[in-house]
């Protein structure tokens, strides 16, 4: 599976944020404090959840404060998290009790980040304008500035750079990248704030530890640069992935056996996903060495700018299109090949997706849904086809056959299902006798008359079939609507 995909954040209780500390640095930024501080904006969202554990429901309603910055005209850069979901924005400037309209114009939960406009950017246009900078230094001081704990007046704080690493992005839950970790604590409130070093920014503060105290986390400008440069076009296309999994090559033992030298260089690859970047070229078993130059060592991490950090980072600062050169060896013959990178969009199914409606069709009382992470977090599955169709989704190429795993998730009480709780949570093979792949087929093959006049439903691993008689499925569609209040049985688009 793809470094970016299905990581399990709970070992590391990372939670997005909206505040973090800052480290001291010797000057400030250009202009005076006040003057600066007036591009640092306070953002209340108005934001609605869906429900996935009742999809007809509108959702429910919430709200939040993070913080913003302006790097351009009309263009304030805040976290992705901060304004997901969102229904309302509304924009405050420091020492100013006015609230501005605002929408977002791009967003990328992959990497946690979006960029705002107000309706009316007039007042703004005498504000200064941050400018982005480098990565910053191991032991080099910092300065975060925002607004934690949802305060209405600017907090400064201060941090020194503690590690340069490349971990997991909590927002999506599926991705990541590289992060600088501050030795200051994150609180909720200034997430989306800017962190600055001789008067540039060189991070977006975004998210912190549970498990650890003064422990921040913030978006170096690697990852900023590259989705400025991805929404140039108008659009926001996401990462693209090498598509392989590896496996480190410590012992001593495999290397030997795999007639490798000593060296500590080189990583074996344990799986190609099936029509990503480097299905055809690579396959399991073979040994990957070197990336656009960068010798890999057995750990699966290059040398970059001084600092050692996964191999995928040379993916991370590329699009699709673009080529990356890879050394390997398979079947005992060595290869120096220009691979061109591709997006892989299957790798959403290990994500939370924000701004989409649940799929789902209620049919004589049952719910069915397609499996995702949103479904996956919301409901308790049991089944283990279930989980082993969930977590061998790309690895084992399952996409390619069922674009929409189909789960039967609830049973609404109606005379005719009654004693069918047993199907609940199990993923649908058959719908009279024809293979399921997607909700749409689903769809299309319920509203069928089945010529024995019985549809009847097949799960994986389900001992039995579930039969309904189709003559009656009207009649209970019309009570199940009324006794649940459900606007639509049906809804196909996200």
């Amino acid at each position: 599976m793809p470094a970016r995909c299905f990581v399990l954040l709970s070992a590391l209780l990372l939670f997005p944020a909206t505040l973090f500390g800052q480290a001291r640095i010797p000057d400030k930024p250009a202009g005076a404090p006040s003057e600066i501080y007036r591009s640092v904006v306070r953002i209340e969202a108005a934001v609605q959840v869906p429900d996935y554990s009742a999809p007809w429901n509108s959702g429910r309603f919430g709200g939040g404060i993070g913080t913003g910055f302006i790097i351009g005209k009309n263009q304030i850069l805040t976290n992705a998290h901060v304004v997901s979901n969102a229904r309302r924005l509304l924009v405050t400037v420091h020492g100013s009790p006015e609230k501005y309209p605002a929408k977002v114009d791009f967003i990328a939960h992959d990497c946690d980040l979006a960029l705002l406009s107000v309706e009316d950017f007039s007042d703004f246009d005498d504000f200064p304008v941050f400018k982005i900078g480098g990565v910053p230094e191991l032991e080099s001081q910092v300065r975060v500035i925002g607004y934690p704990i949802g305060g209405d007046r600017l907090s400064v704080t201060r941090g020194v750079v503690s590690r340069i690493d490349y971990s997991s992005y909590s927002h999506s839950r599926a991705d990541q990248h590289l992060v600088i970790q501050i030795d200051a604590a994150i609180n909720p409130g200034n997430s989306g704030g800017p962190v600055l070093q001789d008067g540039r920014v060189i991070g977006v503060a975004f998210q912190g530890r549970r498990d650890a105290d003064n422990t921040g986390y913030i978006i170096p400008t690697p990852v900023i640069n590259r989705f400025l440069t991805d929404i140039k076009d108008g659009s926001y296309d996401h990462y693209v992935d090498l598509a392989i999994s590896t496996f480190p090559l410590f012992n001593p033992a495999m290397r030997k056996a795999l007639q490798l030298p000593a060296d500590g260089q080189g990583v074996l690859i344990s799986n190609v996903i099936s029509h990503g970047t480097c299905d055809g070229f690579l396959k399991a078993g073979d040994l990957l060495v070197s990336i656009d130059g960068h010798p890999i060592d057995s750990a699966g991490q290059i040398l970059i700018d001084g600092a050692k950090v996964e191999f995928s980072e040379i993916v991370e600062r590329k699009f699709a299109g673009d080529t990356v050169q890879l050394r390997y060896r398979s079947d005992g013959v060595w290869h120096d090949q220009d691979i061109p990178l591709k997006n892989l969009p299957q790798n959403q199914m290990y994500a939370i997706q924000y701004e989409k409606q649940p799929r789902y069709i209620v049919f004589g009382g049952l719910v069915f849904q397609p499996l995702d992470t949103n479904l996956f977090a919301s409901e308790s599955f049991n089944d283990l086809h279930v989980r082993a169709l969930y977590q061998d989704y790309l690895s084992k190429g399952i996409f390619l056959e069922r674009p929409d795993i189909v789960i039967m998730t609830r049973l609404l009480a109606d005379p005719i299902n009654s004693r069918l709780d047993e199907f609940q949570g199990m993923a649908v093979d058959k719908i009279n006798g024809t293979t399921v792949t997607t909700l749409d087929q689903a769809q299309e093959l319920l509203s069928q008359t089945p010529e024995k006049g019985f549809h009847v439903i097949e799960f994986l691993g389900g001992k039995r079939p579930l039969v309904l008689p189709a003559d009656q499925v009207a009649d209970a569609n019309d009570r199940v609507q009324r006794t649940y209040e459900i606007d639509q049985l049906v809804n196909l688009k996200e």
